[in-house]
């Protein structure tokens, strides 16, 4: 699990006009919460927030929080991301704060490894869940969940039960979903073509009169 400091200010104030005038000066306006904590309004530059959760862990990375006293040392993840619907830049953030020594729900993304016998053979592999959802101490959540697929042929599916983790890493479900499958060539409809489509017609309308 990657970790980074992050610098933040404390806020005072909330609402719409104060995380406005944030924005306006290039800060993000932020909220830090989580168990045993009161929630805390911070601000945070933009640029640094980006270089935390830029590392391949992305939003699992573990954040301790300086210059704020009320968060000072706090360990937090990235909860929550608002981006401007047209320039796609930050609008707010949330942060969790969490407990190191307590297990934790964390979404890792899936990667297929490897190129399956289906598609040596025209078939397409089809990632069906591109993230999983784990239950892990915060200092074992992994970077990516692997799947070997090079074995899969045409119809071959891989189930969130075979997808194997880590020792202390679990995977929650309650169905036995799918996860990866290996697809073939879509067949092709048989349509009527312009012409039987015309006689079709035409015996249609002989037949009315």
């Amino acid at each position: 699990m990657a970790n980074a400091e992050l610098n933040v200010t404390l806020r005072e104030g909330a609402g719409k006009g104060v995380a406005r005038r944030l924005r306006a000066q290039g800060l993000v306006p932020a909220v830090v919460y989580g168990k045993g904590i009161d929630p805390c309004t911070i601000s945070v530059e933009p640029r640094d927030l980006e270089r935390v959760v830029s590392s391949d862990a992305g939003w699992n990375t573990l954040i301790t929080l300086r210059g704020a006293k009320p968060v000072e040392g706090k360990v937090v993840v990235l909860r929550d991301l608002d981006l401007h619907p047209i320039r796609r830049t930050m609008v707010c953030a949330d942060f969790h704060a969490i407990d190191l020594k307590k297990k934790g729900s964390f979404m890792v993304p899936v990667v297929a490894v490897g190129k399956s016998e289906g598609e040596k053979i025209g078939g397409s592999l089809q990632v069906i869940r591109h993230e999983l959802e784990v239950v892990c101490l915060p200092d074992a959540v992994p970077q990516a969940i692997e799947i070997d697929v090079t074995a899969l042929n045409i119809g071959d599916t891989v189930h969130v039960e075979e997808v194997a983790t880590a020792q202390g890493v679990e995977i929650p479900y309650d169905v036995n979903f799918t996860v990866i499958t290996v697809k073939g060539h879509k067949e092709e409809a048989e349509d009527i073509d312009g012409e039987e489509l015309e006689d079709v017609v035409e015996e249609a309308a002989e037949v009315e009169e």
